[in-house]
């Protein structure tokens, strides 16, 4: 069974599969392969989709996750953080957006979004995927520590 704590994996695994499927669906489109790129853009959009909900399941569960380290490394991620989060706002109704056009055949207006969904898209799921993989290690060095760690923090074992 998969436990709350897997999610942090699992995530990173559907952002990293989210970002191949958009790579190869603009490389389709790029070979006019409509048909076979609309199959891999909704794939992609159900694999976001799917991320989302895990996403959201994981941090209702768990809260919001403490980025252990200080100083200056702190400022940077959480500058990284709050731009990350802000893009990412934007993703589902672009996407949907984009997706609704596509679906159809609004080619023209397709066009003029999809130049702005992909790379904001692409650019989050690609930089979630080491992210959540990163997170995953730092709980697991949290829940693996002899004394367990004070809520909202993580101490190294």
């Amino acid at each position: 069974m998969i436990s709350i704590h897997d999610l942090p994996a699992i995530n990173a695994t559907l952002n990293a599969t989210a970002a191949v499927l958009l790579v190869w669906g603009f490389l389709l489109i790029r070979r006019r392969s409509i048909a076979a790129h609309r199959k891999v853009m909704l794939a992609a959009f159900v694999t976001s989709s799917v991320f989302l909900c895990c996403y959201l399941i994981y941090h209702y569960n768990v809260g919001s996750v403490r980025f252990p380290r200080t100083g200056a490394i702190r400022t940077v991620y959480l500058s990284i953080l709050a731009t990350h989060t802000a893009l990412a706002a934007t993703v589902p109704p672009l996407a949907i957006i984009t997706l609704n056009r596509g679906l159809r055949e609004r080619y023209d207006r397709h066009r003029k979004i999809a130049r702005w969904t992909l790379p904001i898209w692409l650019g989050i799921s690609y930089g979630s995927a080491p992210r959540a993989a990163n997170r995953s290690s730092w709980q697991t060095r949290a829940r693996c520590s002899i004394r367990a760690p004070q809520p909202g923090h993580f101490r190294r074992p």
